[in-house]
């Protein structure tokens, strides 16, 4: 059969629709049936006018699940009258898409279109993203890929600049609402033909866990309007709504950007002193199947890096949530994690030490590695000590005041003051211990 036939036939094609999961269904066939993406799709916005002026470049459509991304495609190739190919990058090769690319070649001999629409494209290695280069360049296929990846971060450079990269966003509550009601009214497609009443609140909280995914919506949807009926009711409540999801879809991908983004809003959230915040962030992560011993790596850097010898204890505290954590188990050891968290959003703040450390790295990167100081070295042979190793070393113990008139950094570096201490908790002792250092040292040097 060859890649480009139309498929089933028509009655067969009704008879797969009708037994389809509801998402399927339900999936919009024309843009005025689309919902969500106005920013790409409202009147006069980019992607519309590109469909309307039947604009032939290649597209990546980057965004989260249930948005519509297949959906487009699909929509493009209709009102553009191409021929459809849907490809996964989970299931097909190099061999796939050499043999995709000759069917396209005679096609297009023939003056028909064709539009490879790739899901998951970001799962492709390079060797296979390169392999679609000549033919989208050569204009044999139109190339749709759907991501929910970084576009900039998985896709090859050279074919990432042959595509015009489109965000989608979430659907929003009320849209989500919008397409469920929808759903229920359709008799063809949808729900319709049970005359099902809903309780109020039972939409709005479907779309809520949603978390702005259609197809996780919708079904949900059909496994509550499948309770409802094997239950001999005609009402779905907003508990019958909570029965079918069982549990809210979080949108996190533990090697994707939502897990470096949601990280990320963690650990500023505790750098901006911000509690409540921080153990959102950190319940989104939990919650969404993170590994709690990642978490915890990233809150004792936090502990090292934002909180430092303004509050030193933060680092033991930390440390003790990662045991607890690997002691424990989930969910038990998930509070120590979270009271490590609020206690280091609230602790006094100090960067003091990553910066003086950074800036430690930056002279040893920049400067020779000067030798030791002579007077700084150990004289355990009778030659080392004829070579004045360790000659003129003071001490410290033995001296007034436990301080020593001797500089301890190369001569190049001497005097050089990495660590400034902040004003903030313990480090304002430790500023005033740093004082009263450089004046017993000026004191010995005025003698």
């Amino acid at each position: 059969m060859s890649l480009f036939d139309t498929g089933l036939p028509e009655r067969s094609a009704q008879r797969v629709v009708k037994t389809a999961p509801l998402a399927e269904r339900m999936r919009p066939r024309s843009l005025d049936e689309f919902f969500g993406q106005q920013h790409l799709l409202g009147p006069g916005m980019p992607l519309r006018l590109q469909i309307e002026r039947d604009d032939s470049a290649s597209l990546l459509f980057w965004g989260p699940p249930g948005v519509g991304k297949t959906t487009l495609a699909k929509i493009i190739a209709r009102e553009t009258q191409a021929s459809f190919i849907e490809f996964s990058a989970v299931l097909s090769g190099i061999k796939e898409i050499k043999q995709v690319m000759v069917e396209a070649e005679k096609a297009a001999e023939f003056g028909s279109r064709t539009i490879l629409f790739v899901d998951e494209i970001h799962r492709f290695n390079k060797a296979q993203q390169d392999a679609f280069l000549p033919y989208v360049e050569r204009g044999t296929i139109r190339l749709i890929g759907a991501t929910t990846e970084n576009p900039s971060f998985e896709i090859n450079a050279a074919l990432l600049s042959r595509c015009r990269v489109y965000t989608l966003r979430a659907l929003g509550q009320d849209e989500v609402v919008a397409l469920l009601q929808r759903a229920l009214q359709d008799a063809e497609r949808g729900l319709g033909a049970l005359q099902l009443e809903v309780e109020e609140g039972a939409l709005e909280a479907i779309a809520s866990y949603s978390s702005g995914d259609a197809r996780n919506a919708l079904n949900a949807l059909e496994v509550g309007a499948k309770l409802t009926e094997g239950r001999g009711e005609k009402l779905l409540t907003k508990a019958l709504a909570a029965e079918a999801l069982q549990q809210r879809v979080l949108l996190y991908d533990k090697k994707g950007e939502q897990h470096y983004d949601i990280i990320s809003a963690l650990h500023k959230s505790v750098r901006n002193s911000d509690a409540d915040a921080a153990l959102y962030w950190l319940g989104r992560m939990l919650f969404a199947g993170e590994d709690p011993m990642y978490v915890a790596r990233r809150v004792v850097r936090m502990a090292v890096e934002d909180i430092g010898l303004a509050a030193p204890e933060a680092l033991n505290l930390c440390l003790s949530a990662r045991d607890a954590m690997h002691f424990l188990g989930s969910p038990e050891g998930e509070l120590a994690l979270a009271q490590a968290v609020v206690y280091l959003a609230l602790a006094p703040k100090s960067n003091a030490v990553y910066t003086a450390f950074g800036a430690v790295r930056s002279d040893i990167e920049s400067r020779p590695a000067e030798p030791v100081p002579l007077h700084l070295r150990n004289a355990p042979t009778k030659l080392m000590k004829e070579l004045d190793y360790g000659k003129d070393y003071q001490y410290a113990h033995d001296v007034e005041g436990r301080v020593a008139d001797m500089e301890c950094l190369p001569p190049s570096l001497a005097n050089r003051r990495y660590y400034q201490p902040t004003q903030e908790g313990r480090e304002k002792l430790l500023s005033q211990r740093m004082d009263e250092i450089a004046r017993i040292r000026e004191a010995k040097r005025a003698k």
